[in-house]
């Protein structure tokens, strides 16, 4: 279904949720605009309305209805008007989202995305809400056109689904079992994204450490990490998630002697105790997560290493909370998102005894954010004085503009705020700062400035002389602007020189 220039209709995705549900609003703007639709204006309300939804967070459920709620008059003034509900939500609800909204044109699920242009002309044209949910992955949704949001970084999936059973984790069921696409498949998207000005790519997965289990080879995500070293062009490769339980050393080598490969790594740990983490159906324990950091940092003394936390799993008792704070005090992380845990309904944990209650889980994370706050400022401090490359972005630093500072990642992703000197540098480009002072979440450089000009930044800028149509995509997370289809030719130079 295509639609023509003449009625061109607009529309907006509205994400929420993981690095895998933003990868997946990429391909679905992406398709949209294939069949011909364009993002709609700043402050307009969109033709189509696409809600790409998770159901990992609390509440989910809740945000969405309340969204829906909210576009029900915009609808019922305009009939044709259409609003689609995709993602992990979709997935577990399915027919219950048409009945409690009825008038939700189409539900569709996490593998077949490709589907949404179908569906909303389906809809259109027999005058009934479309719902379409496959029970598995049927086209890796990498095939299908994608509008990325950054000119100079994108995401790379390398495989969809999860073998895992965690307890308090519903994805799997979502998701599907895990499917990996081909190491040639990967490296060709790669390559191709080099082409077009990308300059850092971040390999994704619910879980890139079993990466290659459908051929048959354990060791398949060091020699894919190896085989991006070899990608001209490619500066930055980075990769989420790992699982403690399937980290190897070989993976460790790749990293520490692959130059592109940033030292940093996100590992997970979820929780210090062995007793919880067995019940979590986490299949490693303490001794075994923290013999994989000291082996990262015999690797590679500079990595950041950082980490997921959930605090008040059902039956955690305070001795179980204190061997998770031992195991942050020994870990060092760089810094560590935190969560709070809460039911979610349809998984084990779910029905498990003794929930801990609200006033002592709060209680307990309070704590952990203290200790983890104290290790990231000194972790940070140790930062001062060095000398950074920093790759500069668009949308980190929400006070620039106040500061006159501009932002960026440094190559263990710590964010650094630096200010700008006598040529202005363009998303994309790369500066080399010294840092001049630390806090827990940031670093700041005031220092001298050299600049790097770099082919990603002239891809971020041949992008700016698209006309301004306002942003396609909402994300559940800063804006980082409206992307738009670039050629190697219009970026001028040669990404692979």
């Amino acid at each position: 279904m295509t639609v023509t220039q003449e009625s061109a209709r607009t529309y907006q995705v509205r994400t929420y949720g993981c690095q895998m549900n933003v990868h997946d609003s990429e391909r679905l703007t992406g398709l949209l605009e294939d069949a011909g639709y364009v993002p709609a204006a700043e402050g307009e309300t969109a033709d189509v309305v696409v809600f790409n939804t998770c159901a990992v967070r609390e509440n989910a459920d809740n945000r969405l209805y309340g969204n829906l709620g909210h576009l029900r008059p915009a609808k019922m003034s305009n009939p044709g008007m259409q609003i689609a509900v995709g993602g992990c939500l979709a997935q577990k609800d399915q027919g219950e989202i048409v009945r409690k909204a009825p008038w939700v044109d189409v539900v569709f699920g996490t593998h077949n995305i490709g589907s949404l242009p179908v569906l909303l002309e389906r809809a259109r044209v027999q005058g009934e809400a479309q719902v379409e949910l496959k029970e598995s992955l049927e086209v890796f949704p990498s095939t299908l056109p994608t509008k990325r949001e950054s000119a100079y970084a994108a995401w790379v999936s390398i495989s969809v689904g999860c073998n895992n059973t965690c307890t308090f984790c519903i994805v799997p069921s979502l998701r599907g079992k895990e499917k990996d696409r081909r190491p040639g498949d990967v490296l060709n998207e790669v390559r191709t994204l080099v082409d077009q000005g990308v300059l850092e790519v971040t390999l994704l997965g619910q879980n890139v450490n079993t990466y290659g289990v459908e051929f048959g080879d354990r060791l398949a995500f060091g020699k894919l990490l190896r085989a991006c070293g070899e990608v001209p062009g490619l500066e930055r490769v980075r990769f989420t998630s790992p699982h403690p339980a399937a980290f190897t050393d070989d993976v460790i080598a790749a990293m520490a002697e692959t130059p592109n490969v940033m030292h940093q790594l996100h590992m997970p740990l979820q929780s210090g105790s062995d007793r919880v983490l067995k019940a979590m159906r986490r299949s490693y324990r303490a001794d075994r997560y923290l013999g994989i950091i000291e082996r990262v940092r015999a690797a590679m003394p500079d990595a950041a290493i950082s980490t997921d936390i959930i605090v008040g799993f059902p039956g955690e008792t305070e001795e179980d909370f204190q061997a998770t704070l031992d195991v942050v005090r020994q870990s060092r992380f760089a810094n560590a998102f935190t969560f709070q845990y809460s039911i979610r309904p349809g998984t084990p944990a779910a029905t498990m005894d003794l929930q801990v209650p609200k006033e002592v889980v709060q209680e307990r994370y309070e704590r952990l954010v203290a200790l983890q706050e104290e290790i990231s400022w000194a972790e940070n401090k140790k930062q001062v004085g060095r000398t950074l490359e920093v790759l500069v972005a668009e949308g980190e630093g929400r006070k620039d503009e106040a500061t006159r500072r501009l932002s960026g990642r440094a190559a263990d992703n710590r964010l650094v705020h630096f200010a700008v000197g006598a040529e202005i540098p363009r998303p994309g480009d790369m500066v080399t700062v010294e840092v001049t002072y630390a806090a827990p979440h940031h670093l700041v450089a005031d220092g001298a400035v050299s600049l790097r000009r770099t082919c990603a930044g002239d891809a971020w800028q041949a992008r700016q002389g698209e006309p301004a149509k306002g942003s396609g995509v909402l994300l559940g997370m800063p804006s980082i602007g409206r992307p738009a289809p670039l050629a190697q030719e219009a970026a001028g130079c040669d990404a692979r020189s």
